[in-house]
């Protein structure tokens, strides 16, 4: 300008132009510029945004959820139906399976019950024959023919009440002068809840042996069953007694010796 004294211009203007303030980051290599922040530009160090992931400039923690990129993450499989085809096999077969384990688990239950069941307790011994057999006096009976001299029969009945079937294998008595035999002959057998008729037929051998007057005289029994064999003495009573001591008496009237 003419006639008008020299201007100067203001600070950082430019020819003509007042000054221009530069934008806020605008680079225009004239004095040093502050980078914006997470701005990468090789120009000094810059501090990561958060959550930014960054090559070659210092450590970065991995935030929540984050992973290594060459770390893919696990993720789990659906499960399987075990054993394949076998369970394939289950599937198709269910109800015949079941129905098997269903019997195994049956049989296996009884035969346990049946093992442990108590055991019946063992039956009670048969009792002894002399307990169960009865003998008792009838009255006197005929001898049988070809009986020898001094000889007289009578008759008794012999009952069995209970248990097994007793055998009779010998009937006695205590006299020395006497002897025994029966009808039917011993051994004879009797079946528990019957009654059998015997006779007795007896012969003086020597009068001298033989009482003249018998108190109360007996039988000597032999009886036998599947518990024991026993010797019983049956005492007939009185009129056993009397009747005895009457036959006594005609057998040896002609010589009481």
């Amino acid at each position: 300008m003419r006639g008008i004294g020299p201007v100067e211009p203001p600070d950082g203007a430019l020819d003509g132009i007042g000054p221009v303030e530069p934008p806020d980051g605008a680079l225009d290599g004239i004095g040093p510029v502050e980078p914006a922040a997470g701005a990468l530009g090789g120009i000094g160090p810059a501090e990561p945004a958060a959550g930014a992931i960054g090559i070659g400039i210092g450590p970065v923690e991995p935030g929540e959820g984050t992973w290594d990129a060459f770390e893919a993450p696990v993720v789990p499989r659906p499960a399987r139906l075990a054993h394949g085809r076998l369970a394939e096999l289950y599937g198709r077969h269910r109800r015949a399976v079941l129905g098997g384990v269903t019997a195994f688990v049956l049989l296996v239950g009884g035969g346990y019950l049946y093992a442990t069941r108590p055991e019946p307790p063992e039956p009670p011994p048969p009792p002894y024959p002399s307990q169960v057999t009865d003998m008792h006096y009838l009255s006197s009976e005929v001898t049988p023919a070809g009986a020898p001299d001094r000889s007289f029969s009578f008759g008794v009945e012999l009952t069995v009440l209970a248990g097994p079937p007793v055998t009779v294998t010998r009937i006695s008595q205590p006299y020395q002068g006497l002897s025994v035999k029966s009808t039917p002959a011993a051994p004879f057998r009797t079946e528990a809840g019957t009654s059998r008729k015997v006779v007795v037929t007896m012969h003086v051998t020597q009068c001298r042996k033989v009482p003249w007057n018998a108190g109360l005289p007996f039988l000597d029994v032999t009886l036998r069953n599947t518990r024991a064999i026993e010797v019983h003495s049956f005492i007939l009573g009185e009129r056993y007694a009397q009747q005895l001591s009457e036959a006594l008496q005609v057998a040896c009237s002609n010589g009481f010796r």
